[in-house]
């Protein structure tokens, strides 16, 4: 944007189109999205945000905020505005005596995990190490910890947030309690997060992963077990169910004593293999012992952000037959997966945090990757013939699996009292909406929330 006079950006690591690095820092996770932003605005520190949304406001550009790209319809990248990059603010400190993580905006969940495994520590962080750790928390953070320690959102202890404004204040539970609750799953409505201050758990530094594939044909008694062995699972697993081009993977994922782990995954397989009517043997079985580290980075994309992608999601409450069948019914070159949840997750009462529908037995995916732009309307419609199959059976969706879905897929992430809940507070911290490209919650004044924030 060659219109901004140069002392406007004085100070600011900058990069407009035509720069190198330009395309780089633009470049998210679905190659499919391909914005350009006027000016790109490298924040290494807090007051650099600052200074960015006072640009973007004298110079009327849309706000976008970008950490690790993994938004499936690229809202960090503004097309034609102002795109606030936290990836240099990068840096994860860790007090081992007091538990403790302070993690700036722009850091992945990779380093998280590097910086607190060496101490056996970690918090929930999600499965694939160049997520961002500010959007998987502000949505909520499903990871295979959750059940033992809740999820990433649970574990927040502060924030540090640049609002609307660009005030700079420190949120907590006792420091602005109105935002500390929307930030918990209200995802990136109500401010730029420069560090989050997480509490860390004793889980070791060993991981188990087993599965066990049976052809779809007749499989449904077998799943069928697996969802009630699911229910009532130790919290240590995370069970886990993939379909994809004939197979059904049933299995888990464990956290802590490999013993432990095999020792009930030996139980899961007998199950499995005597449901009268199943297949019977697997016919392919994977039992993997890896490290933690190892386990949060086997699911990361060998090809980067060359690949297009596409998914759809959906809350399973109650996994009944018909959505049992709906699932084995996957399109060809669509992977479809359940993810148990329960567990720590549900301990925390509904009403605590934005994040919606704790009571939930499983979360849903459809997902599909390719490369040819001459496939996206038939990859497109595949992901979303499998989820609609699903969807009589759906209870709500996780805000973080939204993509195009626009307000009907919000009011199926919050239930309406919290919704009403989460403008209000949008109306106090940020009433013209500036932070709009997410999963966007609308200000609307509420009468308890109407009052400027506590100093």
């Amino acid at each position: 944007m060659d219109t901004i006079d140069g002392s406007a950006v004085s100070g600011l690591d900058v990069l407009r189109p035509g720069d190198a690095g330009f395309d780089e820092a633009r470049a998210v996770w679905n190659a499919m999205v391909d914005h350009r932003p006027a000016l790109v605005v490298r924040a290494r520190r807090t007051d650099d945000v600052v200074a960015a949304l006072a640009l973007a406001r004298r110079e009327g550009l849309e706000v976008g905020v970008r950490c690790g790209g993994h938004s499936v319809v690229g809202h960090g990248v503004p097309e034609g505005g102002l795109m606030i990059d936290l990836t240099p603010m990068g840096a994860v400190r860790v007090d081992p005596e007091r538990r403790r993580a302070w993690v700036q905006g722009g850091a992945l969940l990779g380093a998280l995990d590097a910086a607190t495994q060496p101490y056996g520590l970690a918090t929930t962080a999600g499965n694939v190490s160049h997520t961002g750790v500010g959007g998987l928390t502000l949505g909520g953070g499903m990871g295979w910890l959750a059940r033992q320690c809740g999820l990433a959102c649970d574990n927040v202890v502060s924030y540090e947030v640049v609002t609307a404004a660009g005030e700079v204040v420190r949120v907590s539970a006792d420091e602005r309690p109105d935002l500390f609750w929307a930030l918990r799953g209200g995802g990136g409505n109500f401010g730029v997060v420069t560090e989050f201050e997480f509490r860390l758990h004793d889980v070791g530094t060993r991981a188990l992963s087993v599965e066990l594939d049976f052809p779809v044909g007749g499989a449904a008694p077998t799943v069928t077990r697996w969802r009630d062995l699911a229910v009532r699972a130790p919290r240590a697993a995370t069970y886990t169910a993939g379909v994809h081009d004939g197979v059904v993977a049933l299995g888990l994922v464990w956290v802590g004593d490999p013993a432990e782990g095999l020792a009930h995954a030996a139980e899961l397989e007998a199950e499995l293999t005597s449901v009268p009517g199943s297949p019977g043997t697997p016919v392919a079985r994977r039992v993997e012992e890896l490290s933690y580290l190892d386990l949060q980075t086997r699911e990361d994309s060998t090809a980067g952000h060359a690949v297009r992608r596409y998914w759809k999601g959906h809350y399973v409450r109650d996994l009944s037959l018909g959505a049992i069948e709906a699932l084995l019914a996957t399109e060809p070159g669509v992977g479809a997966g359940l993810q148990a949840y329960g567990g720590a997750i549900a301990d925390v009462p509904d009403d605590d945090a934005a994040f919606s529908q704790r009571d939930t037995r499983f979360e849903y995916v459809a997902a599909t990757g390719w490369t040819d732009p001459a496939e996206d309307a038939d990859r497109i419609a595949a992901a979303r013939a499998s989820a609609a199959r699903l969807e009589p059976f759906a209870s709500g969706v996780y805000v973080n699996v939204l993509g195009d879905d626009g307000a009907a897929g919000v009011q199926r992430a919050y239930p309406p009292a919290k919704l009403t809940r989460l403008a209000a507070v949008k109306a106090v911290y940020d009433p013209g909406n500036v932070f709009h490209l997410n999963q966007n919650i609308a200000p609307v004044a509420g009468p308890a929330l109407a009052a400027e924030p506590a100093e």
